[in-house]
């Protein structure tokens, strides 16, 4: 069984070599696991790490009809492997069959969602990298079929890894020089509470129009980030525990800037519940993270960014970190060469044009 492991992660290294976008790689990815794997229909996510909502998914004709309802369960409903769940758990891939001992009725999501589109078992996987959660991958086994055993289990816990490293690269590839995109303004969307489109702006039509174009769906499917913090937001609506919204994600568009998307419930003087969603560039509380992973930076180095963001001076840093001034020169000089700059003043401004950061002070 060994052997055979390190001879699929060989074939899927080469497969992230082929095919460099993530459009692309997930596309061939979950054919090449057909050759490994017995799976009737897939689906490959990737996820923002910080929210752990979707930024666009490449998904199988047979779960495209059901990829509403589960969402709806993910966010909506208690269940068994919920992938916020194992996102955060030490085992993050597991089998709905294992998970019920072997009684999927116990599912809700498999009486409600998999039963009636003809499946039977499923098997899913928080794809994490050094400790980030950066996709998500579910297999599908419709009812003529055995349940997925665990060897299946070992062999997809075995390229989880691999698979969550590529979606990282392709996640954190720095946009091109150009940022005209970001000019035009914030894109907004009102839905109803079933998700239905009830107006948009101009600006939001195009967001629309490209994240379609990138996840291969037609113009009434509602994009996999919209359909993600719109759930999330109703989530937290119907939670009676306060919390900070994180019906948000940032996006690294293909030949565009950093994208937030976000969604709020509004509840008119009818009680009528409807969520507006809006498009804008990402801030740098939501960029830095993705920012300094790109250049891979250490976790002091993240935080001598941030403050440099906030305007602190050398002072300001070494005693905000209760460091030195001459250990945060040293930080700053690592920051230099990993970034390709060559002072502070030329680093703000690589932030500014190329990520659209609004820099303070």
């Amino acid at each position: 069984m060994n052997s055979q492991i390190e001879a699929v992660k060989r074939k899927v290294i080469t497969l992230a070599e082929r095919f460099p976008s993530s459009q692309e790689y997930r596309v061939a990815l979950l054919e090449q696991l057909r050759g490994f794997v017995t799976i009737d229909a897939a689906c490959c996510t990737a996820v923002d790490p910080q929210t752990l909502l979707s930024t666009g998914a490449v998904t199988e004709d047979g779960v495209e009809v059901i990829h509403h309802r589960l969402f709806e369960n993910e966010y909506l409903s208690e269940d068994f492997n919920h992938y916020n769940q194992l996102a955060k758990s030490s085992k993050p891939i597991a089998i709905l069959s294992q998970a019920t001992n072997g009684v999927l009725e116990q599912s809700a999501r498999y009486r409600n969602v998999l039963l009636p589109a003809g499946f039977k078992d499923e098997l899913r996987a928080a794809l994490k990298y050094d400790g980030a959660c950066w996709g998500y991958l579910t297999l599908f086994r419709k009812q003529d079929r055995p349940f997925f055993s665990e060897e299946e289990r070992e062999l997809i816990a075995a390229l989880a890894p691999l698979i969550a490293y590529q979606l990282r690269k392709n996640s954190l590839s720095l946009p091109a020089d150009d940022h005209a995109w970001m000019k035009d303004g914030p894109g907004i969307v009102v839905l109803s509470n079933q998700l239905e489109m009830i107006s948009a702006n101009a600006v939001a039509q195009k967001w629309l129009a490209l994240l379609r174009k990138w996840e291969s769906i037609d113009n009434k499917t509602l994009p996999r980030p919209i359909r993600a913090v719109c759930s999330r937001a109703l989530f937290e609506h119907a939670s009676p525990l306060q919390q900070p919204s994180m019906a948000k994600v940032c996006i690294r568009m293909p030949d565009g800037p950093y994208l937030t998307i976000q969604a709020s419930p509004m509840q008119g003087v009818s009680d009528t519940l409807h969520l507006a969603v809006w498009f804008e560039p990402a801030k740098p509380s939501d960029m830095l993270p993705l920012i300094s992973e790109a250049y891979g930076l250490s976790e002091r180095e993240k935080q001598i960014l941030e403050g440099i963001v906030r305007g602190f001076s050398t002072k300001e840093l070494a005693t905000t970190y209760h460091i030195s001034a001459y250990t945060v020169q040293d930080h700053l000089k690592s920051i230099f060469v990993k970034t390709g700059v060559t002072s502070r003043r030329e680093l703000l401004w690589q932030l500014f044009s190329r990520f659209g950061v609004q820099v303070d002070g």
